[in-house]
């Protein structure tokens, strides 16, 4: 164990330690296909492989590094098990759009397991239930109406009151044939194939425009040119702003830790609950006798509370709950919730003829990109699914039932807009930042996001979002700067490590 003072373990993710990625290079020309995808994380790159797998000429465009994104840091759940999501649904999307929702995250899990066998991917997959549990005397009713609303939408659900976690619970709802698995290993064997097939993969390639049109056209940062027929946006929070996804999409991070526990320990299911402010809980396998715990939990929205002591605080309840080893990791995954609950997959924008987005998967990345790439795939090849309005981005007629979400969020955004402007400053001078800290600091009239390393050395940066102007804070936990408005995450230098921001933060003299 580590002293309150100490964060826990190795600062990334299982997935990224344990499985090293070869090198695409980066776009330095111009080119054309049939379909540019914009993001190679689950979405993308499930888009792509369908699309290449169909005879389409495909080229993917990363600005990082593939899986490497916000899909290298999931907690991987493949299932349609999404918390308690169906009796909601029931009441709001009707029983059929119920149904629907069920049937499309269930045929994406049962996607990736036939294309895992299909192509031979060591990936860990591995079969599992998913549980919904409460320790509340008084969500009984809840879960029994959830249990009911899973069955009706055509999943194997029912209620049980006993579990294999080592704490009694009051009722869970469990959701039987779904599944858990190792992205990175799952989705570098995709990328792979997609290039074998004929696709195209481009890393450190930051699309920064993008003009519609017959063909479409896109540019990068270092000024290549790509013409396609036809444009997927799935880079998680939407690179562009012209259909006002921002205006739906509320960011949160979560903090995960992970230890060894013996095998014979080691809960069987996927367990998640929203008691105790939401732990989800999954085993990978490790070695010989053990099995890696991973425990999620502790949300925060991008630039506000304090990420340090959440990593603590879970990591204490991880300990106190589980016979577990040493935290060996630790790593932060960030999700998109749409205000009315559903992800938009689908045509950018009402205008929309050639340009596609998936976005606002609200914490279930794996079935949903999955899912996207099934239904974008099959739009773009004339067959579209049954299921394909159920998360149609135009569709209006829910405005006003998401209509007080929607306020909600735009009044957090704008008091961070305007009330972080109105303080005066964060600290008062420069001199006044500790080593390995950072901190906002008014500048000969500009506000300066700085921060000093171990060294001493200071790095200042504008401190305003190149998004949208909002006002970035220092997440000491992660050493990064970070946009409460829209979810933007920039690097001590200023470099982009998060849409939506294309641009990164101009350096500052201080």
């Amino acid at each position: 164990m580590t002293t309150r003072s100490e964060l826990p373990g190795m600062a990334e993710s299982y997935w990224m330690a344990t499985a090293p990625g070869i090198q695409w290079p980066a776009l330095d020309t111009d080119t054309t296909a049939d379909v540019a995808v914009i993001g190679a994380g689950m979405a993308g790159l499930s888009t792509a492989w369908e699309l290449t797998r169909a005879g389409r000429n495909v080229v993917v465009l990363e600005a990082d590094r593939v899986a490497a994104g916000v899909t290298g840091y999931t907690t991987a759940k493949l299932t349609a098990a999404h918390s308690l999501v169906y009796e909601r649904l029931r009441r709001t999307r009707g029983r059929e759009g119920a149904r629907q929702y069920a049937c499309s995250q269930q045929t994406a899990v049962e996607r990736v397991a036939s294309v895992a066998a299909e192509l031979g991917i060591v990936c860990d997959f591995e079969r599992s239930s998913a549980l919904t549990f409460t320790t509340d005397p008084q969500g009984r009713a809840l879960f029994e109406a959830e249990a009911e609303a899973a069955a009706e939408a055509g999943l194997d659900a029912d209620l049980v009151t006993e579990t294999d976690l080592p704490f009694p619970v009051i009722a869970a709802v469990r959701i039987t044939h779904q599944a858990q698995f190792h992205p990175r290993k799952y989705l570098l064997a995709l990328a792979g194939d997609i290039t074998a097939r004929g696709g195209s993969i481009h890393e450190r390639t930051r699309v920064t425009g993008l003009t519609e049109g017959s063909p479409c056209q896109l540019t990068t940062e270092r000024g290549m040119t790509i013409t396609a027929k036809d444009i997927v946006v799935a880079t998680h929070y939407p690179v562009f702003d012209r259909a006002l996804h921002f205006a739906r999409l509320s960011p949160r991070r979560e903090v995960v830790v992970a230890a060894p526990l013996p095998t014979s320990e080691a809960p069987a299911h996927m367990y998640i609950t929203d008691d105790m402010g939401k732990r989800s809980v999954r085993t990978a396998p490790l070695d010989e006798g053990r099995r890696l715990l991973i425990v999620t939990g502790e949300n925060f929205t991008p630039g506000t509370g304090d990420s340090r002591e959440r990593f603590l605080q879970l990591d204490a309840w991880m300990h106190n709950h589980f016979p577990v080893d040493d935290t060996a990791y630790r790593w932060a995954a960030q999700d998109n919730d749409v205000s009315d609950g559903v992800p938009l997959v689908g045509p950018f924008h009402p205008g929309a003829r050639h340009v596609y987005v998936a976005t606002g998967f609200g914490g279930w990345g794996m079935s949903g990109g999955a899912m996207a790439g099934q239904l974008l795939a099959s739009t773009l090849t004339g067959t579209e699914p049954e299921w394909a309005g159920l998360y149609d981005p135009r569709r209006l007629w829910s405005t006003m039932r998401e209509g007080v979400a929607l306020l909600k969020q735009q009044a957090e955004v704008a008091r961070h807009f305007v009330g972080d402007r109105l303080r005066t400053t964060h600290v008062d001078s420069v001199s006044e930042i500790a080593p390995s800290s950072g901190s906002v600091v008014r500048v000969d009239g500009q506000r300066c996001a700085v921060y000093r390393d171990e060294e001493g050395t200071v790095h200042a940066v504008s401190a305003r979002c190149t998004h949208l102007g909002c006002l970035v804070a220092f997440n000491e936990a992660e050493t990064a700067w970070e946009c409460p408005c829209h979810g933007s995450r920039f690097g001590i230098d200023g470099e982009v490590l998060h849409g939506p921001a294309v641009r990164p933060l101009a350096p500052r003299t201080v």
